[in-house]
């Protein structure tokens, strides 16, 4: 399953607070859909619905959610948050990358 740093939890749980979405209503789906420059592009929603095959986590109270067919290709990663003047955003940390993009939001394997 996915990992998530302190400061991605603490950015997601910013964003649903600011969206008043609710944190026990609402969860963290990361997934990869097959595409851009690389190959595959990072998915990242909220869900509010855990569907059969799921994987599930939980971090400091937040629900995260990943098709178990995404498993193999990002598994492994840690997602991060760079909160950097010059580039802001989350950061897919993916080891089992072989190659990505410029951006970091595409990969192969």
């Amino acid at each position: 399953m996915i990992s998530l740093t302190e400061k991605a939890i603490s950015e997601v749980k910013r964003i649903i607070s600011d969206q008043q979405l609710g944190l026990d209503e609402i969860n963290l789906r990361l997934g990869v859909s097959g595409g851009g420059c690389s190959g595959f592009s990072y998915l990242m929603t909220f869900d509010k619905e855990v569907k059969e095959d799921d994987e599930t986590a939980s971090y400091d109270g937040l629900q995260v959610l990943m098709s178990s067919g995404a498993s193999p290709y990002i598994g492994n990663v840690v997602l991060d948050f760079n909160d950097d003047v010059n580039k802001r955003g989350f950061v897919f940390n993916n080891p089992d990358a072989d190659d990505t993009c410029g951006c970091g939001n595409s990969f192969s394997i």
